[in-house]
């Protein structure tokens, strides 16, 4: 006989969005605090950050950069000294550039893994025992291309596969502390990656965009909000029976 639980769902939870003043992270935040939940979303831009504060009263921030390994702690402790708690973190914040092989120098590739992958790696062990009070969880948000290859991609490409798997080991290491770890692996978005991100110019932006409309069996990119309330799905105790789990959000473009 099936037992329904009596949740509390996300009301009064208190998560952590990296890069959250923009694309999936803002949608993300907008979308935890409809549902109750208290937000502290980071970046690296003041300005961006009192913006994106302005969607909901729930939602808090302040300039952190998930590179740089000081600020781990800090934000940590800043989100206590806001919220009192912390029961949901989510590792947003991403870099990439299209970066062919022979055109990788250490430094391109060095500041993609450090905000990929060192990143999330440290925010999430200065977050555990935060989290494993509370029984929380941690959302990794990844992408199509950290499971499909793709040409010019390769270091961005690999840093996604290296966060899936961490993803993964994550989800074994902390069951038995009650924390559940799981990843959206996003498509093509409408968000401002292509540009600033990737580094290419509007129209360098809009041949690709065209590209990926083509290669997505579903015929477009998606919107922020359509990858975003699978994160909120995930951190949500609704479904404290998911961990380990990289859930594809990307219109069918992983089987192409």
């Amino acid at each position: 006989m099936f037992t329904r639980l009596d949740m509390q769902g996300l009301k009064d939870k208190v998560v952590i969005v990296t890069g959250g003043t923009s694309g999936i992270g803002r949608a993300a935040a907008l979308g935890f605090a409809k549902q109750g939940a208290k937000i502290v979303i980071t970046g690296r831009r003041a300005g961006s950050i009192k913006e994106a504060m302005s969607d909901h009263p729930n939602i808090a921030g302040f300039t952190a950069d998930v590179s740089v390994p000081a600020d781990a702690a800090r934000t940590i402790n800043e989100t206590l000294s806001i919220w009192g708690r912390l029961d949901i973190l989510v590792n947003n914040a991403g870099a990439g550039a299209i970066l062919p092989m022979a055109d990788g120098t250490a430094e391109k590739i060095a500041r993609i893994f450090a905000v990929n992958v060192l990143g999330p790696s440290l925010l999430s062990a200065a977050a555990l025992p935060y989290l494993t009070a509370s029984k929380g969880a941690i959302v990794n948000v990844s992408s199509t291309f950290g499971q499909k290859p793709a040409a010019g991609l390769s270091h961005y490409a690999a840093s996604k596969a290296a966060l899936d798997h961490l993803t993964r080991c994550w989800a074994l290491e902390l069951a038995s502390q009650g924390v559940r770890v799981n990843a959206v692996a996003a498509g093509p978005t409408e968000t401002w990656a292509l540009t600033e991100m990737m580094g290419l110019s509007p129209d360098q932006a809009e041949v690709v965009k065209e590209r990926e409309r083509e290669q997505i069996p579903l015929g477009r990119r998606g919107i922020p909000e359509e990858v975003a309330r699978w994160i909120v799905s995930l951190a949500d105790p609704g479904s404290e029976w998911v961990t380990g789990q990289v859930i594809t959000v990307d219109g069918g473009l992983g089987l192409t």
